[in-house]
């Protein structure tokens, strides 16, 4: 098995049920409007973290924020982790731009979530 690196955790989702309610606060937070604001997603980029509020749960549901890892491989990683034990959540897919996104679950149900920018 080869292994890839992670260029480390830069995204974390957030699940908000009022994206409006929900920007002024991560605006008050961070000092910055959002540098995306759409009907169903919203992110701010602070220094160099990627911050977004998903509607309604997001991926698979989500109920709580998920930190997702940026990969230069996603299909690679999932490979890797799931020969290692992990459990496949949501497969790779793209959200938009090129980016592609996956979810899978440790041994004890934590969610781990990867990224791929093309």
């Amino acid at each position: 098995m080869t292994s890839s690196s992670t260029q480390g955790i830069k995204t974390v989702l957030h699940p908000v049920s009022d994206l409006g309610k929900a920007k002024a606060v991560y605006a008050a937070l961070l000092g910055i409007p959002p540098q995306t604001d759409s009907p169903y997603y919203v992110g701010f980029e602070a220094e160099g973290q990627h911050i977004g509020l998903v509607l309604g749960g997001g991926p698979q549901g989500m109920t709580s924020a998920v930190a997702y890892w940026h990969v230069p491989d996603i299909e690679e990683k999932l490979a890797e982790m799931t020969a290692a034990g992990a459990t496949l959540k949501e497969a790779a897919h793209e959200v938009g731009g090129g980016r592609l996104v996956a979810t899978v679950t440790d041994p004890d149900g934590n969610v781990l979530g990867l990224i791929q920018d093309r």
